[in-house]
C-alpha cells in the first residue's frame, strides 16, 4: 500500500465498521495466528467484527486466544453469509486469490465491501481496493504487526494478540529457520515477547503435544519414504487406507515433506497424500495433496504452478492432482528430467556453503 492508500485506509477505520477477517481454506499457523491477532485488534477499536474460516482447522491450534469466536462456513453457512453481505470491509489473509477460500469463493465475489488483502504468496489477484503483498516477507503474521505499527496502535497489542502474531510467524518459519527469517523478523518476535509471548508455552502448546495416532502416522510415512538419487530428490506417499489405520485427524501431517527435506543433499522434497471422500455423496473431490519444499533458490512455487494447480513460496508450495496416487508419483518422477541440471547444481552450491561454514 502506498502511504496515501494507508491514510485512507486509517481514515476508514477511525468509526465503527462491520468487518469480516477471512483466511485461507484449511488455514494453517500463519492463517490462524494472524487473523486472531487482527481480530482481537479491530474489536478493541471498536469495530463489529467477525472472523470466518472457510472450514475446520487442526487440533493444535484450537488453544489459540479468541479461537472460540471464529464462525466455520461450512457448518454456518447462512449466519456466514449474511455477515459477509452486510461487511463493509473485508479482510483477506495469508491467501491472494479467492480460490482458496474454496464453498466461500462466490459470497465473497458478491460482497459490496471494501477488500483489504494483507498477504505474502507470490502472484496476488486483483480483487482487493487496498493490498498489502510482499512475498518476501517472513509470514502475514508478521505482515499485520506492521499493519497494526503503521496504523500507529503498536501500543494496542495485548498479550492476547502478541501470542497469536509469535504463533503465526513461529510456525511459517519452521521456528525461524527458513531464510524468509530475517533481522527485522527477529527484532519483531522481541517486542511480542515484551508484549506478554510466551515463546516456551507457545512451542509446547503447537509442537509438544502429538498424538500416539499422529506419531504412528509419521512411522508410516517414514517408511514409505522413497529417495531419487539423481536427482537429489525425496519424497512421502500415505494412502487414505494408511491415515484412517492410523485414525487421521486434520493437520496430523503438518511437517512431514521436512522429514525427506532433511536427508543430507535433499534440494527438492515433496509429500503426496491421498484424500478420498468417506462418501461418495459428500460434496467432496477425490484428490491427491501435494506439499513441496526445497533448500536455497531451487523454485518449487513455479513447479507446483506448472505441474500441480497450486503455489505458493520459493521454497515452499503446495499444489493437488486429480489423478490416483500412482498416476501422481509417476508424473513426479517424469519431470525430474527437467530440473537435472538445476537439481545438481544447488547440490553442489549447498555443499559448498556446508564447507565454508
Amino acid at each position: 500500500m502506498t502511504q496515501d492508500e494507508i491514510q485512507t485506509l486509517r481514515d476508514l477505520l477511525k468509526e465503527p465498521k462491520k468487518i469480516v477477517i477471512v483466511p485461507h481454506r484449511n488455514p494453517d499457523g500463519d492463517a490462524l495466528g494472524s487473523t486472531l491477532a487482527l481480530y482481537q485488534f479491530l474489536k478493541a477499536e471498536n469495530h463489529y467484527c467477525t472472523l470466518i474460516s472457510p472450514n475446520n482447522y487442526p487440533e493444535f491450534l484450537k488453544w489459540l486466544p479468541g479461537e472460540k469466536q471464529i464462525i466455520l462456513f461450512e457448518t454456518n453457512r447462512e449466519k456466514a453469509e449474511k455477515l459477509i453481505a452486510e461487511a463493509e470491509i473485508i479482510f483477506t489473509l495469508d491467501f491472494n486469490n479467492l480460490a482458496r477460500t474454496g464453498e466461500m469463493e462466490k459470497s465473497l465475489e458478491k460482497a459490496q465491501a471494501d477488500f483489504v488483502m494483507i498477504d505474502h504468496h507470490q502472484q496476488p489477484d486483483n480483487y482487493a481496493r487496498f493490498r498489502e503483498s510482499e512475498p518476501e516477507m517472513s509470514s502475514t503474521a508478521e505482515m499485520v504487526y506492521n499493519f497494526i505499527k503503521k496504523m500507529g496502535r503498536l501500543e494496542a497489542i495485548t498479550p492476547d494478540i502478541a501470542t497469536c502474531l509469535y504463533t503465526g510467524i513461529m510456525t511459517d518459519t519452521g521456528s525461524f529457520k527458513y531464510p524468509s527469517t530475517t533481522f527485522n523478523t527477529h527484532l519483531v518476535i522481541a517486542d511480542l515477547m515484551k508484549r506478554g509471548a510466551n515463546n516456551g508455552e507457545i512451542h509446547t502448546a503447537v509442537y509438544d503435544t502429538n498424538s500416539y495416532d499422529r506419531l504412528q502416522l509419521l512411522g508410516q510415512a517414514l517408511r514409505n519414504l522413497k529417495y531419487e538419487k539423481k536427482y537429489n530428490t525425496a519424497y512421502i506417499t500415505l494412502t487414505q487406507a494408511e491415515k484412517d489405520a492410523n485414525n487421521f485427524k486434520k493437520g496430523d501431517t503438518e511437517g512431514f515433506v521436512n522429514y525427506a527435506l532433511s536427508m543430507k543433499g535433499i534440494i527438492l522434497a515433496a509429500i503426496f497424500i491421498e484424500d478420498i471422500p468417506l462418501k461418495p455423496a459428500d460434496n467432496k473431490e477425490k484428490i491427491v495433496k501435494i506439499s513441496l519444499r526445497s533448500k536455497g533458490d531451487f523454485d518449487v512455487n513455479n513447479l507446483a504452478r506448472k505441474y500441480f494447480n497450486g503455489g505458493g513460496h520459493r521454497n515452499a508450495a503446495g499444489g493437488k492432482s486429480y489423478k490416483n496416487l500412482e498416476e501422481t508419483i509417476s508424473d513426479f518422477i517424469g519431470i525430474l528430467p527437467e530440473y537435472e541440471d538445476e537439481l545438481n547444481e544447488k547440490s553442489k552450491d549447498e555443499n559448498i556453503q556446508k564447507t565454508t561454514v
